[in-house]
Parts: structure tokens; C-alpha cells; sequence
């Protein structure tokens, strides 16, 4: 996701862009200002698990290239520990984790393959992106927005059904409280290049 910030950046370029397919590289920073955040339901409450941003291994890698008003990416990809999600207790986190299935897959990878304008010369774009969790890799277009300032803000949202993923959500008190299969993660990467 952290990528997607620095791929705003790289949308301003485009109508400067050929189609000619030259990789160019580079390396950004997500930097602290940054959060990620999942939440859902039960039947009776709901619930937010936080990720610690100054966790990821930064710098992050960017490859890609121009094509008509796309950025193609290479092998970029934002890697989220599991272990590094934290639901405000310990009990939560240890459901999260069993939930994830992490000491079989440990982390949550987020692989960007593409973004577009939604509009031209807005600060809207689509992210083309492959989110693999416990093994399960699915593939989503994700609308964003981005600022420029200092360096890149990036924001969005993105829905996941964890039946999709196989993923089972503990039953508590003999299944009075169960856990509803939508969750959303909330995110707003703030991104500068390295």
C-alpha cells in the first residue's frame, strides 16, 4: 500500500509519458504518519485492530513503467507482519492470530500491479492489487486518493470477505458471539521517495 502512495506521484508524469516500456526504479518510505487499520463486527459490537506502521521494512522497492495512462508495477510489494496488528487486548490479538492462521503464514502481503487515473488531472486513481492471506491470494481494484505535499498521502478503504480467504472467526460464550464475515481495512499511507 505503501507504494500505491508513490504511485500518485507518479500519475502526474503520465501525460508527459510514451507507451515505450522502460523500467525505471526507485525506493520510497512509508513514513510514521502513516496508519492502517482493520475492524469488523460481531453480533454485538464491533471491533478495530491497529498495525504499527513503524514496523515495515523500509525502504520499500519500486519497479515499473509507463503505458498510456498506467503505471505497470514489477515486484512491489508491501509485506504486513501479522504479529504486528494490535486489537487492544490480549485475547483479541491472540483471536486475530489464530484467525490469520499466523504460525502457518505469518504475514499478509500486498502485491501492486497497477494504477490508473479514475479522472483525468484529479487526485483519484484506481490500484490494480493482489492481497494474499493464509495462502489464499485475490485480486482487487481499489479506488484511492492521493495528495502531494511534502511527499504523498495516500487513502483508501477496501472490503474483504473472510470467506474468501477460508478464514474462521472463533465462536465466544458456546457461539452466542460470533464475528460477522465482512472486515474493512483502512488505510492512509503517508509515502516519500527514498
Amino acid at each position: 500500500m505503501k507504494k500505491i502512495l508513490f504511485i500518485g506521484l507518479m500519475l502526474s508524469l503520465l501525460a508527459f509519458a510514451t507507451s515505450d516500456a522502460v523500467f525505471e526504479r526507485t525506493s520510497v518510505i512509508v513514513t510514521s504518519e502513516s496508519s492502517l487499520e482493520v475492524s469488523g463486527k460481531t453480533n454485538i459490537n464491533r471491533f478495530t485492530c491497529d498495525f504499527d506502521v513503524n514496523k515495515l521494512k523500509n525502504p520499500i522497492e519500486v519497479i515499473y513503467y509507463l503505458k498510456h495512462n498506467k503505471m505497470v508495477f514489477n515486484k512491489t510489494v508491501l509485506v504486513l507482519e501479522n504479529e504486528c496488528f494490535d486489537c487492544g487486548g490480549k485475547a483479541l490479538n491472540n483471536d486475530l492470530q489464530k484467525i490469520l492462521k499466523t504460525n502457518q503464514y505469518p504475514q499478509i502481503t500486498l502485491f501492486l500491479n497497477e494504477i490508473s487515473e479514475l479522472e483525468a488531472h484529479s487526485d483519484n486513481i484506481l490500484a490494480n492489487i493482489d492481497i494474499t492471506i493464509a495462502g489464499i491470494n485475490k485480486n482487487y481494484k481499489v479506488p484511492l486518493t492521493f495528495k502531494k505535499d511534502k511527499g504523498m498521502l495516500i487513502t483508501g478503504d477496501l472490503t474483504l470477505s473472510m470467506q474468501d480467504y477460508n478464514l474462521e472467526a472463533p465462536k465466544k460464550l458456546f457461539g452466542l458471539v460470533t464475528v460477522q464475515d465482512e472486515i474493512t481495512i483502512d488505510f492512509q499511507l503517508a509515502v516519500r521517495e527514498n
